[in-house]
């Protein structure tokens, strides 16, 4: 399907959505049971997301030489780390996006703990060529936290498999926090204790076993963002949603979408299966700092452009190097909403205003390869008919989506 219409609704909703499970509880405990020898049944609700599956797939095929994740960088990253402290001989590679994203923190860090890794082409990129494990006798090692959380998660789930354990420090500041809490709660579950010192930040982890042991998946907070998307855009007052799936104390960092979108017009109730979703009064302007969940930015931009609420940006410097350029995606597609994000200082703070009875005639939304770009976008058809290109990318992480939306939406 290159393309699906949606169309404006003249009533108000009251739906159950049984959520998607979490990408990236799953791709860790994923990661955690293999490292721990476990059966794949031992893992309950694991996420249906593209992602994810990838996983499932090169984790049974041991023979393999070529490991090619696609357009996961989750799974490139947990698996390059995996492959090596394992010892295993691989090609890793993926789509062309993917061999244009960063790596080279990561592969540095394991190369210094007795990998070894070559890159196939580019300096710093995938391809990489992986050709076993040496112990290099590193007890300590350094890493920025303000790239990419995921890189310092891969290091941490093999620590406790290196002979002495591994002592990490994370220089500058640390993006996406909750992200590497949620491994290390992971971990936990797995049997393996950890020291941390936040205000130092500093993570130490001791030579320890794996247990195996099941582990269940709660359903999915960035999937859930979309949907508050909905309640909060809706002309209705009487509108609402129960998501099913979430856990009232979770791991997940996009958690946080219940504060944001208090803000933007949305209560949430917890009902001990989920969450129920009713509008309240929003504010006329806003502020965020993403840092810890910079995947919440699309949806909440576009609910702001919708909403005519000012909102002011920071720490969304990392959705540059994400799927697609996700700053300059925002900026093209809200403009057809009449809005725009503009830039107030270099890397730093952004601002969001416009008027969204000055967007196009029937917004033609780009989704630049990118899953979020997609169902950030969507709720707007409840306002609005809205075009939305190559819908299909949405099997990246929620691949239920489209028949999620027709229980309120109509499409063509």
């Amino acid at each position: 399907m290159d393309q699906i219409r949606l169309f404006p609704i003249e009533y108000s909703f009251q739906e159950i959505i049984p959520l998607p499970a979490s990408k990236s509880e799953s791709n860790r405990s994923l990661i955690l049971n293999a490292l721990a020898g476990g059966e794949l049944s031992y893992l309950s609700n694991l996420a249906e997301a593209r992602d994810t599956q990838t996983m499932i797939r090169l984790l049974s095929q041991k023979d393999q030489e070529v490991a090619d994740v696609l357009d996961a960088g989750t799974t490139m990253r947990f698996l390059t780390a995996y492959y090596a402290i394992t010892g295993q001989k691989k090609r890793m590679t993926g789509t062309p996006r993917m061999c244009e994203r960063p790596i080279g923190i990561l592969v540095d860090a394991l190369k210094t703990l007795g990998a070894d890794i070559e890159y196939e082409n580019q300096l710093g990129y995938p391809p990489l060529l992986l050709r076993g494990f040496s112990y290099a006798g590193t007890r300590s090692l350094s890493m920025r936290g303000d790239v990419s959380s995921q890189f310092i998660s891969a290091i941490l789930m093999l620590a406790p498999l290196l002979p002495e354990g591994l002592h990490v420090k994370i220089t500058g500041s640390l993006g996406s926090k909750p992200y590497i809490e949620m491994t290390l709660a992971q971990m936990k579950h797995f049997g393996i204790e950890s020291k941390v010192d936040w205000e130092k930040g500093e993570i130490d982890i001791a030579h320890q076993s794996y247990n195996s042991i099941p582990f269940a998946v709660e359903s999915d907070w960035s999937g859930a963002s979309y949907w508050y998307s909905m309640v909060a855009i809706s002309p209705f007052e009487d509108t609402s949603l129960e998501l099913l799936g979430l856990k009232e104390n979770s791991l997940q960092g996009d958690s946080e979408i219940k504060s944001i979108m208090e803000l933007l017009g949305v209560k949430s109730t917890f009902t001990g299966r989920g969450y129920l979703l009713t509008k309240c009064p929003s504010k006329e302007s806003a502020a965020w700092d993403f840092t810890d969940c910079p995947d919440l930015a699309q949806t909440i931009c576009v609910v702001a452009a919708a909403k005519n609420i000012t909102f002011t940006l920071t720490g969304i410097e990392s959705l540059k190097v994400k799927e697609t350029d996700r700053v300059l995606a925002l900026q093209n597609e809200l403009a057809k909403l009449g809005s725009q994000l503009v830039e107030l200082e270099k890397n730093h703070l952004y601002q969001l205003s416009g008027d969204f009875a000055n967007r196009d005639t029937c917004p033609e939304i780009e989704t630049y390869d990118d899953h979020r770009m997609a169902m950030a976008f969507a709720p707007v058809g409840l306002l609005c008919e809205l075009i939305i290109h190559e819908p299909g990318v949405v099997a990246k992480s929620y691949p239920s989506f489209w028949d999620h939306i027709h229980k309120i939406l109509k499409s063509a």
